[in-house]
């Protein structure tokens, strides 16, 4: 419609802008040779952004990318949640139809939210995890479409886009990195105040290697030269382009109006502004073209022709002819469909729309709500409810307008857009005391009922704390956890006498408390059960004790805690609370689990983790599975662990949730670890980094497993290194047992290795306080054996003497309450006490005996070689030659594992222990290969080596000069030397290396 008018107000040149061109063309070339790009094209108003991205789009269609432009909009942004991105999606369906249906095929329900016509939206993903997978598999099939073809996506005047389209242009910024893939984007730079939210977006952007920000400036004198020459058709006199030029300084738009106002001979002359030019234009229209555009400028950014058509009450023909003025005028122009009409710039649009009298304004917002309510088939579907609230909150008429707004606001939380919800609710705030009650009442019941938040109980009052509760859940989803905090305050100081909702909100603050890590949460959840007690059930109470029992089964899973947890089932079950359900019967496995009851927990669990996969329940049963992993590893049945963590990590990739696959695959790198797959478990933690939307809680926890596998493999440094990556990010300041106690055992067996042994007890002491805390057991007995393996090592050092009973005493202690239901607890029970003992300086070879028959029993390749070691080491050092020969078997099938793993302070070890006892460890070249004596192995000289033993003694460097009869300052470059040979920090970690190898023993 209107395709083939054409304005002579607008030059048929394309000028200047080389280097601009330039850089968007290389972009387009490393994007076809499979570089995903981006670049930011910013610039005043009128400087030409629109028109290089026309000229550029044209030279990439021409060169074979497809192409996909978008725009945002001027106004109401906050109820058009996507627009951009649904518009380029919508171009992508025509130009590709059944290829992209096949891209999407299987995920119609979830990417219907950007793009209706591919069918009815899933329901039941109203939280954080829904819009993480709307997401990736936006970038999925983004990256999918960019395979075989390159693919642009050009978004348009970015400064007006809504703060959830920004949200999912940074995530396809780092999600694609490996497509066909160029986005574009335009923005006014003269719009971003310190304040605009682009501004720092675009600040994060520009630290991505991909991305480029362009600056477009204002035209110099010669390309105004060249345009004005090309819209008159001849070469500017020199006093008309030296005025146009001072004018415009060079801003494209304006040497436009300036050079239309100048062949039509503008009545006035010139006028000194912008605004008045334009508005000059649009008064030579004729009358009813004028009406027309103005009617058109309170329609918003694009508008469509049919609604238009209803508006100004024009016949077909009639209001396709004014429009035919009004684009020859090039005041407006048609959409790429030809369906819509937009103003050829918003300047223009923002001058005529300013230009209209208040009262105007809201009169013909009215005309536009009441036409689109009589016929809601005049805009699209999923703009239809954003854009009646923009017309009736335009119209001043609260009582038509918040209906509209809690309406929009159900949609926009329908399609994951929980900032635009927020924004649409405290419009609804604002509105709420100018309308009558009842009516009031009627919008929230139907807004609820269309999903617009929880329903707290099936018979809501629709009062203002539902509107509270409503606005509160978006800002929490939005991330606005201050303002959710004290809309919560405020709907509990109005919530006197009914415990329900004032148990629903508390439950609300314990979420947005342990975000925000202000507490454990234990107040604000105690305080809810506390207002729940006693009364029916309800879907809330079921919430609450399901809520207890989590925090029970992290904290403190006492006894008490199962009671909890089966309450909380029974109640779902009664309510119907499914998705809640499943979750308390995850927290039941878990405790029933750790009470001792194992087949009975695992069976439960297994059970949960079999049911079919819903949009509503995926997040839940998939975060199972790693719940699942994770306690059967505790069990010590790692390759069971490894098959449910891989099944895991399957689905959740197969349902579009990174963040959800990596912690799952996090469980799976620990399983892994302890198989002895060592291998395996850094393709895995490269797997689960490498994965999009990978949040920073994740990413520490990702970091731990590092870490624990450098420590493993004796590569101290990298392990240190990684613990400062996974910072206090697992912990936090309400720590968590699961990650104190995972962090302290890493944190000691570090300490250990430098011989810090006050440092080892320091961090036993902070991390296991009083004791280890019930239900922990599993994080409690690695930290344990790590600070006994401790003690045993630092025996000979003079600085351990002192307290090393009190800390063999706290060892024994915190083991007296732990259970050994399990075998692996009952191996980890009998090697501590056996490390107990050698630290002790007693005989701990039975100990160990018992050690190694319980760990030959289980899937653990290194703690078998580490008992099989220390049982040798026992045999040696007390029994002597008698039990050479067993002493040999075991240190040769150690070493054998050690070596396989790669475990090389545990080869160190064993090698040591070997030479030391003069025991062969393998056969080379068919000839027995002795092991170096353990002081030639630390790579000293004789001298050296006796300078280190008056170290290991406590002497000072005048005293080793003394008893070596050499100066101090020789003694000073002797421990400097050994310092540097064995990558000691200091002189009582030397001392400890070499006790721990067994350096001095003869």
């Amino acid at each position: 419609m209107l395709d083939t008018v054409h304005s002579s107000h607008i030059s048929p040149v394309f000028v200047g802008r080389s280097a601009e061109l330039t850089a968007l063309d290389e972009a387009l070339s490393r994007a076809d040779a499979g570089e995903p790009r981006a670049l930011f094209v910013g610039g005043e108003a009128g400087v030409g952004k629109t028109r290089l991205m026309q000229e550029f789009l044209g030279r990439a269609v021409a060169g074979g990318a497809v192409v996909a432009l978008g725009g945002c909009v001027e106004t109401g942004a906050d109820a058009l949640p996507y627009h951009p991105v649904s518009t380029a999606l919508r171009s992508l369906r025509r130009q590709l139809g059944a290829e992209l249906d096949a891209a999407v095929a299987g995920q119609e329900g979830e990417l219907a939210r950007l793009l209706p016509e591919l069918g009815e939206m899933d329901r039941g993903r109203p939280e954080t995890e829904g819009r993480a997978r709307l997401f990736e598999l936006t970038a999925r099939l983004l990256e999918h479409l960019a395979t075989d073809r390159t693919l642009v996506l050009a978004l348009e005047d970015l400064h007006w886009a809504d703060r959830s389209t920004r949200e999912l242009l940074s995530y396809l910024l780092r999600a694609l990195t490996h497509s066909r893939l160029l986005i574009v984007a335009t923005y006014r730079a003269d719009d971003l105040h310190r304040r605009h939210p682009l501004r720092p977006a675009l600040a994060e952007y520009e630290r991505l290697r991909t991305v480029t920000r362009l600056e477009l400036p204002r035209f110099e004198r010669a390309e105004v030269r060249r345009q004005l020459a090309a819209i008159r058709g001849e070469a500017p006199p020199e006093q008309v382009l030296d005025q146009v030029f001072e004018r415009s300084e060079g801003n494209a738009f304006f040497v436009e109006e300036l050079a239309c106002s100048i062949l039509e001979g503008s009545p006035g002359g010139i006028s000194d502004s912008l605004r008045d030019l334009l508005l000059v234009r649009v008064e030579a229209l004729p009358d009813e073209v004028q009406r027309v555009v103005r009617i058109a400028a309170e329609g918003g950014s694009e508008v469509e022709f049919r609604l238009l058509a209803t508006v100004t009450r024009l016949a077909e023909d009639e209001l396709i002819e004014t429009l035919r003025t009004a684009v020859g005028a090039a005041v407006l122009q048609p959409s790429q469909e030809g369906e819509s009409f937009r103003f050829r710039h918003a300047l223009m649009r923002e001058a005529v729309a300013g230009d209209l009298l208040p009262s105007e304004r809201s009169r013909l917002s009215r005309r536009y709500a009441e036409a689109l309510e009589a016929d809601p088939t005049l805009v699209r579907s999923e703009e239809r409810a954003g854009r009646l609230a923009g017309y009736w909150f335009g119209a001043r008429d609260p009582a038509r307008a918040l209906p509209a707004v809690i309406a929009a606001a159900a949609a926009a939380r329908g399609r994951h857009a929980f900032a635009e919800q927020h924004q649409l609710l405290e419009r609804a705030l604002e509105l709420w005391d100018d309308v009558p009650e009842e009516l009031r009442r009627e919008t929230m019941r139907q807004g609820i009922e269309n999903g617009l938040s929880p329903a707290i109980y099936p018979d809501m009052p629709g009062d203002f704390v539902d509107l509270l509760a409503a606005i509160s859940v978006a800002a929490r989803l939005a991330s606005e956890r201050e303002r959710a905090l004290a809309l919560g305050k405020r709907a509990l100081r109005e919530l006197e006498g009914d415990p329900l909702r004032a148990a629903w909100f508390w439950m609300e603050r314990y979420q947005l408390v342990r975000d925000l890590s202000r507490s454990d949460g234990w107040d604000e959840i105690s305080q809810a059960q506390t207002l729940v007690k006693g009364l029916p059930p309800s879907v809330v109470h079921a919430e609450v004790l399901t809520y207890a029992a989590h925090w029970y089964a992290v904290h403190q899973p006492a006894p008490s805690a199962l009671e909890t947890a089966e309450q909380a089932v029974e109640l779902c079950r009664i309510t119907g609370a499914d998705i809640t359900g499943l979750a308390a019967q995850h927290i039941l496995a878990w405790l029933t689990i750790h009470s001792g009851d194992v087949e009975a927990g695992l069976e439960r669990a297994r059970a949960v983790c079999a049911q079919d996969l819903e949009p509503g329940n995926a997040n839940v049963l998939l975060r199972g599975y790693g719940n699942l992993a994770t306690a059967l590893h505790g069990l010590g049945r790692y390759a069971e662990a490894v098959e449910t963590a891989e099944r895991g990590s399957g689905l959740a990739d197969q349902h579009g949730l990174p963040n959800t696959a990596s912690y799952i695959d996090a469980n799976l790198a620990e399983s892994l670890i302890h198989l002895g797959r060592w291998a395996d478990a850094d393709e895995v933690v490269e797997r689960a980094l490498g994965r999009r939307g990978v949040s920073v809680r994740m990413r520490a926890l990702i970091a731990e497993r590092r870490a624990e596998l450098a420590l493993a493999r004796g590569a101290y440094d990298e392990a240190r290194r990684r613990m400062d990556e996974a910072g206090g990010s697992t912990t936090g300041p309400y720590p968590e047992p699961q990650h104190t106690l995972a962090v302290g055992r890493m944190a000691i067996a570090l300490a250990s290795a430098d011989g810090r042994i006050l440092d080892v007890r320091s961090l036993l002491e902070r991390a296991v306080g009083e004791a280890i805390p019930f239900g922990h057991h599993r994080y409690g007995w690695p930290l344990l054996y790590e600070a006994a393996a401790a003690e045993a090592r630092a025996r000979g050092l003079a600085v351990a003497d002192l307290g090393r009973e009190a800390a063999v005493e706290r060892i024994r202690k915190a083991m007296e309450d732990q259970p050994v239901f399990a075998p692996l607890w009952a191996a980890q029970a009998l090697m501590i006490e056996a490390e107990l003992l050698t630290a002790e300086g007693r005989d701990a070879t039975a100990h160990w005996t018992k050690a190694v028959a319980a760990t030959e029993q289980l899937e653990a390749p290194l703690l078998l070689a580490t008992a099989r070691l220390r049982l040798a080491e026992a045999l040696i050092t007390q029994r002597g030659t008698e039990s050479r020969q067993t002493a040999g078997d075991l240190l040769r099938q150690a070493e054998a594992v050690a070596r396989e793993l790669g475990a090389a302070p545990l080869e160190t070890e064993i090698t040591t222990l070997a030479g030391r006892a003069r025991i062969p460890l393998r056969q080379a070249n068919g000839e027995t290969a002795p092991p170096p004596a353990p002081a030639a192995a630390l790579g000293l000289t004789e001298r050296e080596r006796g300078v280190l033993r008056l170290v290991a003694a406590g002497r000072s460097n005048r005293q080793i000069a003394e008893e070596l009869f050499i100066s101090p300052k020789t003694a000073s470059v002797h421990v400097s030397n050994i310092l540097a040979k064995l990558g000691a920090s200091g002189r009582g970690e030397a001392a400890a290396i070499a006790h721990r190898l067994g350096a001095f023993e003869e």
